[in-house]
């Protein structure tokens, strides 16, 4: 999945969209995907992969969208005692860190 997402971004890059990459970097418990997993998100909020399965998405294309504007990078913990996570429907008993950056065409 992960080339999936990477070649997808890059076509992204060369037709010209800004484009952010969050990957899983650290799991505990049951987390919902393993480390490494990634979800490219475009500009225009359109985004392809996974980090979690569907339970925080949202939270990590909004801050995808804001590194695309800022170019800061962000990491974004969510897990059972997170208030957000719970919002999100983080409730299965896993965390998971998660490296938000924007990519550059190169």
């Amino acid at each position: 999945m992960s080339g999936d997402v990477l070649e997808q971004a890059s076509q992204w890059l060369a037709e010209g969209h800004e484009v952010a990459l969050a990957t899983v970097v650290k799991t505990w418990g049951s987390a919902p995907r393993p480390a490494g997993s990634q979800i490219a998100i475009r500009d225009d909020g359109a985004f392809v992969g996974s980090v979690s399965g569907g339970c925080v998405e949202g939270a990590v294309i909004e801050a995808g969208q804001e590194a695309i504007k800022t170019g800061a990078v962000r990491t974004l913990a969510f897990g059972v005692a997170d208030e957000d996570a719970w919002a999100v429907g983080l409730a299965c008993g896993g965390q998971i860190e998660i490296f938000v950056e924007a990519l550059a065409d190169t």
